[in-house]
C-alpha cells in the first residue's frame, strides 16, 4: 500500500465510525515530515479514543503499525505516527484551539471519496 492509499483507508475507517470534520491534507509538497496529515474530530473523549483504536486494528490488519502514538483520549488530541501519513484525532475544543487546517491551508486536500 502507497502512502496515498494508506490515508485514504485511514480516513474511510475514521468515516465509517462518525468521526467529524475529517480531511486529508497533501503536505508533500510543503513538508519534510510526512506526506499525508488527517484530521478528525470526536464528539466525545470516549470516541477520540475509540477512533485512534480503530486506525490501530485496521491498519494493523495490513500489517501497517504506527511508529509512535502520542497523547491520550482525555488529553483531547492523540497523534498518530505512520511514517509519512500523520493521523490527528481531536477533541472539538482542541481541533479548534490548534486549527491545523489554517496552517497547511495552502496544501491540497484530498477528496476522501476516492
Amino acid at each position: 500500500m502507497n502512502n496515498k492509499e494508506i490515508a485514504l483507508k485511514t480516513a474511510a475507517v475514521l468515516s465509517a465510525k462518525k468521526a467529524k470534520d475529517l480531511m486529508v491534507i497533501d503536505v508533500s509538497e510543503r513538508s519534510s515530515f510526512a506526506d499525508y496529515l488527517i484530521l478528525a474530530t470526536g464528539s466525545s473523549e470516549r470516541q477520540v479514543g475509540n477512533l485512534a483504536k480503530e486506525v490501530v486494528d485496521a491498519l494493523g490488519k495490513e500489517g501497517i503499525h504506527a511508529r509512535n502514538v502520542e497523547g491520550k483520549q482525555s488529553s483531547g488530541w492523540i497523534l498518530m505516527d505512520y511514517g509519512d501519513v500523520i493521523v490527528n484525532i481531536f477533541s472539538e475544543e482542541q481541533r479548534n484551539h490548534y486549527n491545523l487546517e489554517k496552517i497547511w491551508g495552502d496544501c491540497c486536500v484530498l477528496d476522501i471519496e476516492e
